[in-house]
């Protein structure tokens, strides 16, 4: 089967590349290679090229998907069975710096893939959406809760769905959306929020949590990848919706303290809750188990440790952050 994965060389795309390489699929790809203006460029091209090493497919193009003549032109190249729509701008943070930037990759780019998906027939388009969708929720919500946005990347993520939604009625294009959260793991950028407590724990500096009470669904990449291909593959996920995650909540207090036992260094400063995040949960994956038989296999210690001893030894982290000034640390 031919696969287009827009975004393919993030943190999740490079993972649903490479897995859906070993399963002989014939795999195209989009991705700006963008740093969104938060990354350093630096960062961003030595994590890229790592990727790369796990991927085998030379049809990586560096389009972006607001352009329709360029991702028109490759979607009628290539005809493609499949595609899974993971570029986005990647989290509230980086929206907020951007908006408009991001609303064109968000909004107007998902309907250049949307148009051209009709006019070159194809069959299914998997769109990667965010648990962002539901603002503030409890633990184990069920993806028919309504949903109530705070910021303007859950807002957008939310539309998205609406759209992709609106072309089956109109135009009988299958669907399936994904709910992901707070994907963590190997080869990530250091400016998420994993990322950050253990790269900052490792330095032996001040950890700052927005919100000691503040509950997340972490959810190791490897994890989030295989329910993307799964779901992706599945003929019993047609038109539907769902949660992809470990289901399984974490106060971000929590996550601060593994961090720290983990680099046996770093201490911890609680601030007040970032107003602009809604307070979230674990998320209900009843449904992904049932149709596609999701089964995420690591649990947030198991993940830290991973991604800790990845860290530890990864030559560019190492290099550029391990070996800091004594001096400079507050």
């Amino acid at each position: 089967m031919k696969i287009l994965v827009t975004g393919g060389l993030g943190l999740i795309g490079h993972n649903v590349v490479s897995r859906l390489e070993k399963l002989d699929h014939d795999i195209v790809i989009a991705d700006t290679r963008t740093n969104y203006g938060i990354v350093s460029q630096s960062e961003i091209d030595y994590l890229i090229g790592e990727r790369l090493k796990k991927i085998s497919t030379t049809s990586i193009h560096r389009i972006d998907v607001s352009d329709f003549t360029n991702i028109d032109w490759l979607i009628t190249k290539h005809k493609p069975n499949v595609i899974i729509h993971a570029a986005s701008f990647p989290r509230q943070k980086v929206v907020n710096a951007h908006p408009q930037i991001a609303s064109r990759v968000m909004s107007e780019g998902l309907l250049n893939l949307l148009e051209s998906s009709v006019k070159n027939n194809v069959e299914k388009f998997v769109y990667i959406s965010s648990s962002m969708v539901y603002g503030d929720f409890d633990n184990f919500v069920t993806e028919d809760a309504v949903c109530k946005p705070q910021g303007q990347y859950g807002i957008m993520k939310l539309a998205g769905e609406w759209l992709v939604r609106d072309y089956t009625r109109k135009y009988n294009l299958e669907h399936t959306i994904l709910r992901p959260s707070a994907v963590y793991g190997p080869l990530d950028v250091e400016d998420r929020v994993i990322s950050k407590f253990l790269l900052t724990a490792m330095r032996g500096q001040t950890l700052k949590v927005n919100g000691a009470n503040e509950i997340l669904d972490f959810t190791y990449v490897d994890d989030a990848a295989d329910g993307v291909v799964a779901s992706a593959l599945s003929n019993n996920t047609i038109n539907k919706t769902y949660n992809i995650t470990k289901s399984h909540s974490t106060t971000l207090l929590e996550a601060a303290k593994l961090a720290i036992q983990f680099a046996n260094s770093g201490t911890i400063q609680v601030l007040d809750k970032d107003i602009d995040f809604p307070s979230r949960g674990a998320l209900n994956i009843d449904a992904a188990r049932k149709d596609f038989a999701f089964d995420p296999k690591v649990d947030v210690t198991e993940g830290f440790e991973q991604y800790y001893n990845w860290l530890k030894q990864d030559i560019y982290f190492n290099d550029k952050y391990m070996h800091v000034d004594p001096s400079s640390i507050t």
